[in-house]
């Protein structure tokens, strides 16, 4: 990106989530850290942004750089980000799958995923990671049976911590999903008690009934108080 390749799209599976794809859409690919890339333009000018990605890739360590223009080729090597929730749901039939969901500054990116993986081995589980890596956000998917606390509580405390862990790189923690019901209390460390408070101004001026989404972002109590 800082070299202005004008990328549609950058995606990013771990090896984790390699391994599951492989064995779901039956693909071969080196179970790695994987890039997926996207490029747009004149036939010419994607084949001039391919060529010179791949000498930035291969110049950085990255290896096995495949790039395609034919829509039947491009599909085959999209397959494994199209397929990751199906994929991971699929290694452990009849699950909950539970996606979490942080940003950090692209310069932070590295960190996190490293602590991320080092979270689930300290954790004991597998952590799948896709991300839209082009404004650093990805997200890591968690299975569990609903039916066993320790399990449930589990995926709570790694996406606690996970979202702790960017708001400290400057991140935050909610990119796409929202903060609902479980990232109240991350919001509010988030942006500070003044600009809540703002927050449940605007809420009880919008929604005095409290109906719009009950108990989202700001718990009804926090209202009523």
């Amino acid at each position: 990106m800082q070299c202005g390749l004008p990328m549609a799209r950058i995606e990013f599976l771990n090896a984790d989530m390699i391994r599951a794809c492989n064995a779901f859409s039956s693909l071969d690919l080196k179970e790695t850290p994987t890039l997926f890339l996207e490029f747009i333009g004149s036939p010419a000018n994607v084949e001039e942004q391919a060529l010179l990605a791949e000498e930035l890739c291969t110049g950085n360590g990255g290896e096995n750089f495949t790039w395609a223009t034919e829509h039947s080729e491009r599909e085959r090597l999209w397959r494994a980000r199209h397929n990751c929730w199906y994929a991971i749901k699929a290694t452990r039939p009849g699950a909950h799958a539970y996606s979490t969901d942080v940003v950090v500054p692209m310069s932070h990116l590295p960190e996190i995923l490293l602590f991320c993986d080092q979270l689930a081995g300290k954790m004991g589980v597998p952590a799948p990671v896709v991300g839209h890596v082009g404004d650093g956000n990805f997200h890591c998917f968690l299975l569990s049976n609903q039916d066993i606390d320790s399990e449930t509580n589990l995926i709570r405390d790694f996406s606690r911590d996970l979202a702790l862990k960017a708001q400290s790189l400057g991140g935050t923690c909610t990119g796409e999903h929202g903060i609902g019901l479980g990232k109240r209390e991350l919001l509010i460390k988030e942006i500070g008690p003044g600009a809540y408070e703002t927050m449940k101004v605007l809420k009880k001026a919008v929604d005095p009934l409290f109906i719009m989404n009950p108990e989202k972002v700001i718990a009804l109590e926090q209202l009523i108080s």
